[in-house]
């Protein structure tokens, strides 16, 4: 039996830690006068209310915390900030509509940057800081952002809401204090956030290569697992993250990647060469860590590097950073699969583990890489199938569903690309790229189990 009380509980305390960044943005507002002050004090105060409600409901809760709790847990969590969240945008007029409010906030909680505002840059300071905590606070996780700082409040339950949570289909190394570790991960995510504002025209509005040079460097390093960026860094093992079979991967890609749009650019759109490597290693690396920064306008590119670009999309970077995507590490799975079956075929008695870093990988976790894959595929061809239906041309149908599955943020294409809005999608358009953001920001399978007949079995 799902444990709603301890459910009501947790997610009481965590829209309390909500109306504090509201209250927080309520102040930016009174700082510079502007006219959003209201809509931030309003939403604060919703929110907080929400939250002693359901404390109330919560009241007397055991600490007993399932793994179909936790599953419940981070879902729920995810949706009632983002229904909370919208509440400035709807409250001050900026956005005028429910499904363009959730939409922002959604994108921003899953850090997919879709935007369907045409200008941001009119917006009051307060708003504007609004959007970029959101995605601040969703790139590591929100609950995992209240392990760090109030780990009693998820008590003994707190891995199965890491498992919950985190992305990718192995975990490191754990400290016997998920606490600890926790605090860890976030000193190396406030080590790499740098303070800066994008523009509408993202990094290209400051035409400067030197800024978009380091900007290449902080987000290579947000697309590595944090925990092995902590040993290589802090605990001074720089040499760790080349024995990683997931790091080399990473690293190929992009290098290859990045040669190849490099002569195309310099072949077909007559770009010099600093020009051509900094905009193709800017933009591989941005669209393989899910970032959604752009340099340049790919929608003017060869078509053949769109292809690049979206398989990019796809894979994404390393398990246990904030990126999105299918991962390397279950790239670097699948390759050792098909590799062994190809072996077998040759010595069909042979014993072939699946091996990352020398750790054979169970059997099970196999079946369930290949479903994930499964539903990973499915759901982007289903997605655009909707979407072509909806008169979306298929380049966009299926770069916004690998966009939003792989909480990218750009599509390509000439009806919505990198430089433009997603305002004028349908309605019903935009609440499935929410569910896409979503469901690809906490991992498919944690959310579609709760649509399982089984899950809500008592037994």
């Amino acid at each position: 039996m799902v444990n709603l009380r301890l459910i009501y509980k947790i997610i009481g305390s965590l829209l309390f830690l909500l109306g504090t960044l509201l209250l927080i943005c309520t102040g930016i507002s009174l700082y510079y006068k502007e006219d959003d002050m209201v809509a931030f004090l309003i939403s604060a105060i919703f929110t907080i209310c929400g939250g002693l409600i359901l404390k109330y409901f919560g009241n007397e809760a055991n600490n007993n915390l399932s793994r179909r709790d936790s599953y419940l847990l981070v879902t729920v969590t995810w949706v009632v900030f983002s229904f909370f969240g919208m509440l400035p945008f709807l409250i001050s007029g900026y956005i005028t509509n429910i499904t363009d409010a959730f939409f922002e906030t959604m994108s921003g909680f899953s850090t997919t940057g879709a935007t369907i505002l045409d200008d941001v840059e009119w917006l009051p300071h307060a708003t504007l800081y609004w959007r970029t905590q959101t995605q601040w606070i969703g790139g590591l996780g929100i609950v995992f952002f209240t392990i760090a700082i109030l780990p009693s409040m998820v008590g003994s339950g707190s891995v199965k809401v890491f498992a919950a949570e985190a992305t990718g289909p192995l975990r490191s190394k754990m400290h016997p204090r998920l606490s600890t570790m926790a605090k860890w991960i976030w000193t190396v995510y406030l080590g790499l956030t740098i303070a800066c504002i994008t523009h509408n025209d993202s990094t290209a509005f400051f035409n400067s290569p030197t800024i978009e040079y380091i900007s290449i460097v902080f987000q290579f390093l947000a697309g590595i697992n944090f925990m092995m960026l902590y040993a290589s860094i802090f605990k001074l093992k720089p040499l760790a993250l080349f024995k990683s079979s997931e790091f080399k991967l990473y690293i190929t890609i992009i290098s290859i990647s990045t040669l190849w749009i490099l002569y195309l650019l310099m072949t077909r759109n007559g770009y010099g060469l600093e020009r051509a490597f900094r905009s193709a290693l800017f933009q591989v690396v941005s669209f393989i860590t899910t970032t959604g920064l752009f340099n340049d306008d790919a929608a003017r590119w060869p078509h053949i590097t769109w292809v690049i670009l979206g398989c990019l999309m796809f894979v994404g970077a390393c398990s246990g950073s904030t990126t999105g995507g299918f991962k390397c590490v279950r790239a670097v799975m699948i390759m050792k699969v098909l590799r062994n079956e190809f072996n077998k075929l040759l010595h069909p008695n042979a014993v072939l583990p699946v091996k990352i870093n020398g750790t054979p990988v169970p059997h099970s976790q196999l079946n369930t890489l290949l479903a994930f894959f499964a539903i990973f595929t499915i759901m982007v061809i289903l997605t655009a199938t909707l979407m072509i239906a909806a008169g979306i041309d298929n380049t966009n149908a299926v770069t916004i569903s690998l966009s939003c599955i792989s909480n990218v943020g750009p599509t390509l294409g000439t009806q919505i690309g990198p430089e433009m809005s997603w305002s004028e999608l349908p309605t019903y358009v935009k609440w499935l790229c929410s569910f896409l953001m979503l469901v690809g920001r906490l991992e498919i399978m944690s959310v579609l189990v709760l649509f399982t007949r089984g899950f809500w079995k008592d037994n």
